[in-house]
């Protein structure tokens, strides 16, 4: 089938997203994206950042869908046209999306563990708005120790429900999910139950906010003064592939997490004790050094960034006008040996 993007065409497969298809594609036009989990089965349809304009249902029925539609969660039909970042109706959505998400979010950036690395911090980024309209008093929750290594801020929650579709497809015995109904849903634990499994860890990593955190690395440091590392150690829990990012401050580390794609999501997931239990630069084989795996309100001018070559038509631009002036500017054409005013010009000597 063939789908067409903002302009750009790729040939997809039947049961392909428009979301899946965008990202085949890349760059800007991919929708963002709270919810959706590509390891997750079952995620996405909850957070709506990732709306599109449909403008062309299909080659069978060329009507355009009257409303915007969740890509992540929108199959491809042959024929289908659609506009994502090119659409400013799709833009004052995802505005306004924002602005719902942040209503209960409080601004802790400054002393949240998430801050750098924060999904909801680069929507914000982008389609944020830098006045509030919310003039009610925030929800709030203290926070709570939902198992040995793990802490839920729930003030900060969005409830995209990652962390619930972790522990239903991780794990045999899932103890939390969503409590209660409408404004006063929250994720929490049945009867303050602890969560103990071998993989809980991984809701750290899934969460797109700072609504689940790392105790063991707590208030230790911003992420941006460590430098993520790819490492390996042979584990021997089932599931686990041993295959991790270490952050590392010198010669120590401060946290070990699953290795990301450029879509903030894990490779593939690991056990508790290659999270929290080996923090030792011995127990690890160090690969090298890892590039920051997404575009981030920390890493904007980075190098490891892919910057396009920029290319400045000087004659072209600059240097219009008449030929002897071509000539004096640029400096192309010059005899560095003729006589001016009976003085030569030594080229070595001038520099």
């Amino acid at each position: 089938m063939k789908v067409t993007i903002d302009g750009q065409s790729i040939e997809v497969e039947p049961g392909t997203t428009i979301l899946q298809a965008a990202r085949m594609i890349g760059g800007e036009l991919v929708p963002p994206a709270m919810c959706y989990y590509s390891k997750l089965k079952g995620s996405g349809g909850k957070c709506r950042c990732c709306l599109v304009d449909v403008t062309k249902g299909s080659e069978a029925d060329p009507r355009p869908m009257p409303k915007l539609m969740a890509s992540c969660v929108t199959g491809c039909q042959d024929g289908m046209e659609i506009a994502s970042k090119a659409s400013p109706r799709v833009q004052e959505a995802r505005k306004s999306v924002t602005e719902f998400l942040l209503i209960n979010h409080p601004l802790d950036c400054p002393v949240c563990d998430q801050a750098g690395e924060c999904d909801l911090q680069n929507l914000s980024f982008e389609h944020g708005n830098p006045k509030s309209r919310f003039i009610e008093e925030k929800r709030t929750f203290e926070p709570e120790d939902i198992g040995p290594n793990i802490q839920l801020h729930m003030n900060r929650c969005i409830l995209c429900q990652r962390c619930v579709q972790v522990a239903d497809q991780l794990t045999d015995n899932r103890v939390h999910g969503v409590m209660d109904r409408g404004d006063h849903a929250n994720i929490s634990t049945c009867i303050s139950k602890a969560i103990d499994n071998e993989f809980s860890g991984n809701m750290i990593d899934v969460c797109p906010v700072g609504a689940l955190t790392d105790k063991t690395f707590r208030f230790k440091s911003r992420v941006w003064f460590n430098k993520p590392y790819n490492a390996h150690r042979e584990c021997t829990t089932p599931g686990c592939c041993g295959k991790t990012t270490v952050w590392m401050f010198g010669g120590e580390i401060q946290r070990v997490t699953g290795r990301k794609d450029e879509y903030h999501e894990v490779e593939e997931f690991i056990c508790n004790g290659c999270r929290f239990d080996h923090k030792d630069v011995n127990d690890w084989t160090i690969e090298g050094p890892r590039e920051f795996e997404k575009d981030s309100v920390i890493n904007q001018n980075n190098y490891t960034q892919k910057l396009e070559k920029v290319e400045i038509a000087t004659e072209k631009l600059i240097l219009e006008g008449r030929e002897e002036d071509h000539k004096k500017i640029s400096m192309s054409e010059i005899d560095y040996n003729e006589k001016i005013d009976g003085n030569l010009i030594d080229s070595k000597k001038n520099g």
